[in-house]
């Protein structure tokens, strides 16, 4: 109904000028058809261009003898004192699932043009331990996922790998990394996966180590299954 819009869109009208929405990055009020990032910060994103198989950076943090991961790809570079590591911090930490949820949709639309997904056949978020999923309301991963299964429509399924209690990867070593993720997760029903081609997804890759330990798990237990891995952002190592 017209009284119905009216209403709706003098209240968003009011919305926008007592909170209006801003680009995450630079702090610059969104104009129409801008979300999440202005045009200017989206044009200058540190971009990966890695979105392939072969032998590129990604493939060699994700290397291992147990299992080849297939394609591999990364919005974005991720600097810890650049302001694009905001998209990502508040994504992650500060309650913006819209945050995640419009740069994955952003970044499946992009990729679905070069053929990225192509043959894929499911998707599963890197997953959160329960007591870690309550405090923060929803897994970041998970969110990313969903996103790019609304562009591509690939099945998400998020009740195969588990995820124990454990200590943060934040602040450790590649080798405390390691050994921590390769406690944190477990598989249940992994008959589901066979030779299927899986989408593995994490929010950010720093080291790998959680990428591995998942990649590992897939590979140990899942019979003639392909793997491949998309994150949002990926650690710049010096």
């Amino acid at each position: 109904m017209k009284w119905i819009d009216s209403i709706t869109g003098a209240a968003k009208s009011l919305l926008d000028v007592i909170c209006p929405d801003v680009c995450t990055v630079c702090g610059e009020r969104l104009v129409n058809g801008e979300e999440v990032l202005c045009i200017n910060c989206l044009l200058h994103m540190p971009v990966t261009g890695i979105h392939s198989g072969g032998n590129t950076e990604l493939h060699q943090r994700l290397a291992s003898t147990h299992y080849y991961t297939d394609r591999a790809a990364a919005m974005m570079w991720y600097y810890r004192d650049s302001d694009y590591a905001r998209l990502i911090h508040d994504a992650k930490y500060n309650h913006r699932p819209r945050v995640a949820r419009t740069l994955a949709a952003m970044y499946a639309r992009q990729l679905t043009g070069c053929g990225f997904f192509d043959g894929i056949d499911v998707i599963i978020p890197v997953p959160l331990h329960f007591s870690r999923l309550i405090s923060r309301g929803y897994n970041q991963a998970e969110v990313i996922a969903r996103a790019i299964s609304s562009v591509t429509g690939i099945k998400v399924k998020d009740n195969i790998v588990c995820r124990r209690a454990h200590s943060t990867q934040t602040r450790k070593g590649v080798a405390a990394r390691d050994a921590n993720a390769r406690e944190a997760y477990s598989i249940i029903r992994p008959g589901e996966l066979d030779g299927l081609h899986v989408l593995l997804i994490d929010d950010v890759i720093t080291t790998g180590a959680t990428l591995r330990a998942c990649l590992d798990l897939i590979a140990a237990n899942c019979t003639a299954s392909r793997t491949s891995v998309l994150t949002l952002a990926a650690a710049r190592m010096q």
